[in-house]
């Protein structure tokens, strides 16, 4: 009897629990103007075939002690075509500053596909999760004498013990496990757990876009894992949200001589330091549109106008670093398949179309990875805020930009 009673608790709490993230506000619930119509989710899985999986660990409180935390980080995997296929996709990459690293770029530059996944992880487990990656290909595939996965970073350092390796091959097998189609969970999850945006708690955020091109429609889906930025610069939905808190929710410490921040102070909701981070941002484009390699790299180079569109100018330490594929296009890329094989692509004078979709995607799902965020504290008691959502509500509104219903 009271295992049964136990049980019906934990189904309780996981329903409660699953509740509230379903109703978790994103950045159209704060009244965030946004351009364009995004698809049934606002997601990248509103591509059809597309899945996302996250691997998230968080173990520790206190003063840093390497190798031994406190740890906020994780891992990312964006599958193309799903768990169960071993076809490539036409792809192509991009970056507007490139102080960071993508594995697999050069091989995908010649050959103009990639065999998938795309992970997403912090700087210094790059390697741990490519190798974790290549065992997964193998195993799903094996035509190829040799595989080089898609694997992007950016730095957690300001939460997150990045020099403890923390990362392990299991954690990138969750995140391909556990990879599913439908809605994405946003914010503090996957790799972007220890993130901070423009001075705010960062991390992984999503979102997508319809377009309609020779009487088909087609969706543009967009991931990314949001690290970047300076609080000054932030603009959201046109209103200079960074200026009105320029001074407010600014990351601090309540450990004496922690670093990164100097000098350390009483950890308080509003604080007069300033906060000048240069960070990186990763951004995964997703289409069913038929595009040509050479197309993709187009789009590929679009999330710059969705970020200077928020304020940001690609600091020089920033690791601005872009990918886009096609799920279109599967008979011809599939490379157990004989002779000359027919590629189908939209003109480049319906691209235009897919430009303003990567863009519009770009910019809210940079937003919604700030409004679904949390405030977070991690090595040596530093505290890195929320964006707060009342407050931007207040801004919005300030300014004439709260979209109408």
């Amino acid at each position: 009897m009271m295992n049964i009673l136990r049980l019906t608790a934990a189904l309780a709490i996981g329903l409660a629990a699953s509740a509230a993230a379903a109703q978790a506000p994103r950045a159209r619930d704060l009244g965030v103007p946004f351009h364009g119509d995004p698809g049934p989710f606002n997601a990248i899985t509103d591509v059809p075939g597309v899945e996302v999986g996250h691997s998230t660990i968080i173990q520790g409180d206190g003063e840093l002690k390497r190798g031994d935390g406190p740890v906020r980080t994780g891992v990312t995997a964006i599958l193309p075509r799903g768990k169960d296929s071993a076809v490539p996709v036409f792809g192509g990459w991009a970056t507007a500053n490139a102080a960071g690293e993508m594995t697999g770029t050069t091989w995908l530059e010649e050959r103009g596909s990639f065999d998938g996944p795309v992970m997403i992880t912090n700087t210094h487990s790059v390697g741990v999760v490519r190798d974790a990656a290549v065992k997964w290909l193998v195993d799903k595939k094996a035509c190829c004498l040799f595989f080089t996965p898609v694997v992007a970073e950016t730095w957690d350092g300001y939460l997150n013990d990045v020099d403890g390796f923390h990362v392990k091959p299991e954690h990138a097998t969750e995140a391909l496990a556990t990879a599913r189609s439908g809605r994405v969970t946003e914010g503090n999850v996957g790799g972007g757990t220890g993130m901070v945006c423009a001075g705010f708690k960062g991390g992984i955020g999503t979102s997508s876009r319809k377009v309609e091109i020779g009487g088909k429609s087609y969706t543009v889906g967009v991931l990314v894992q949001c690290n970047y930025g300076s609080r000054q610069l932030l603009r959201i939905g046109g209103a200079p949200v960074g200026q009105d808190l320029a001074t407010r929710y600014l990351p601090c410490s309540d450990l004496p001589g922690a670093a990164p921040y100097k000098p350390a102070r009483k950890c308080e909701p509003i604080s007069r330091q300033p906060y000048e981070p240069e960070g990186s941002i990763i951004v995964v484009i997703a289409t069913d549109a038929p595009l040509l390699p050479h197309q993709l790299k187009r789009v590929a180079k679009r999330p710059t106008q969705a970020i200077g569109r928020m304020g940001d100018i690609s600091h020089n330490l920033s690791g601005d670093i872009f990918i886009a594929f096609s799920t279109a296009n599967a008979e011809a890329l599939n490379e157990s398949a004989p002779g000359v094989q027919a590629i189908s692509a939209i003109s480049n004078s319906e691209i235009t179309k897919i430009f303003e979709a990567a863009v519009d995607a770009t910019e809210e799902a940079i937003v919604n990875s700030m409004i679904a965020a949390k405030t977070m504290t991690g090595r040596d008691g530093v505290t890195v805020y929320a964006l707060p959502h009342d407050e931007l509500r207040t801004i919005l509104a300030k300014y004439g930009r709260t979209a109408k219903k």
